[in-house]
């Protein structure tokens, strides 16, 4: 059976959710970040990150690079789409969503959210409220008079970018000058198996 290791309150919710949507049977072994560090889990994953994947006997780590084994592996169209063509807009979607957008959205929500009050840095949080406006002309550019990224229906390509843009609803980014993104955003977090995903320990 497929394990994951990881709490839905960190990236493993994504993983969380990938399984949710392909419907697999799988074992959800809840381990905290702060429990990532230990010996045995650091035999799991030597980074001491969660989440981790265990797949007959195979060790993964990355969220996204579990995301696309498990959607390439377990998932079919729409899902995972059959061209290879729709296949490389996928993970382009993917690491473009870790590269220009996760770093501006983890420091708004670390300077506004998590840590204490007096280590936060409220120009920082400015500067990458302000350094997200770019993505998000290219998301909102991308979607107009379409569905979804990739065209009517909904992927892998929008699971993966969209996990990470739910911390935008998480600091409240204002979204209202992008409302093909805003749109796409809200929808796709409203799928049931997201719900899910994210009502798991």
């Amino acid at each position: 059976m497929v394990k994951l290791y990881g709490t839905s309150k960190s990236r493993s919710a994504r993983s969380l959710w990938a399984l949710e949507e392909l419907g697999l049977k799988y074992e959800h072994v809840p381990v905290e970040t702060t429990k990532a560090k230990s010996p045995e889990y650091l035999g799991l994953n030597p980074n001491g990150h969660v989440p981790v994947l265990e797949d007959d006997g195979k060790i993964f780590w990355e969220s996204m690079a579990i995301n696309l084994y498990l959607a390439a592996k377990y998932g079919k169209a729409p899902l995972w789409p059959e061209s290879h063509e729709d296949r490389g807009h996928a993970a382009q979607w993917s690491f473009w969503g870790m590269t220009e957008v996760e770093p501006h959205l983890i420091t708004i929500l670390r300077n506004r959210m998590l840590f204490p009050p007096e280590q936060r840095n409220e120009q920082a949080a400015v500067a990458a409220v302000a350094a997200m406006q770019g993505p998000l002309k290219v998301l909102d550019g991308a979607l107009k008079g379409r569905e979804y990224l990739l065209g009517k229906d909904f992927t892998i390509a929008d699971l993966n970018l969209s996990s990470i843009m739910s911390f935008a609803v998480i600091v409240k980014l204002d979204m209202s000058a992008t409302p093909a993104a805003q749109a796409w955003l809200q929808k796709c977090l409203g799928r049931e198996a997201f719900k899910k995903a994210r009502s798991l320990p």
